[in-house]
């Protein structure tokens, strides 16, 4: 029987060319895979995403984004979340988190919630009082964060459109850190 791998979290990597590829590769396997992150296209647009980690990487530049990465036992980034933080005072005191996810090969073996557990975390050192998150209905997904300890707290009936007549909930989850 072979062990579990593990992972090695860093926030606020240094964000370098390397680091936008790999994060890119895994949100593209992800996303083939599957994952609902973002993308309904299998396969995934390589340049699409790379799109989108392009604008986390500007957001991440002017402060406010950052960026928890989960390092395989190889070096490379099998676990991401991204914080959203914001700025109007009446909503400062919690964060978004985006794009959570889990390389393919190691759902299952708790990684998930241990990548929420060190967001959590993180959150509290940045002295966020609540985590907000978004998910795509139909996978089972707000049944995880549920047993993570968030609440569902807004569902919008066919709120997300995958492709012509694949309409799915937009739910949204809350975690009170306080």
């Amino acid at each position: 029987m072979g062990t579990t791998p593990t992972l090695t979290f860093i926030f606020d990597p240094e964000i370098t060319p390397v680091l936008l590829d790999q994060v890119t590769d895994l949100w593209a396997e992800v996303s083939d895979a599957g994952g609902a992150v973002g993308f309904a296209e299998n396969p995934v647009d390589r340049a699409d995403i790379r799109s989108e980690v392009d604008g986390y990487a500007a957001a991440i530049a002017g402060g406010r984004v950052r960026l928890l990465v989960g390092l395989g036992e190889e070096g490379r980034p099998a676990a991401t979340a991204f914080f959203a933080l914001n700025g109007r005072r009446t909503v400062g005191h919690w964060g978004w988190l985006y794009t959570v996810m889990i390389h393919p090969s190691l759902q299952g073996g708790g990684h998930g919630r241990e990548l929420l557990a060190e967001a959590e975390r993180h959150a509290r050192a940045l002295g966020l009082e609540a985590l907000r998150l978004t998910c795509r209905g139909g996978m089972g997904l707000e049944d995880f964060y549920g047993r993570c300890g968030y609440k569902e707290v807004g569902r919008v009936p066919g709120g997300l459109r995958l492709s012509a007549g694949d309409y799915r909930d937009d739910i949204m989850m809350w975690l009170p850190l306080t």
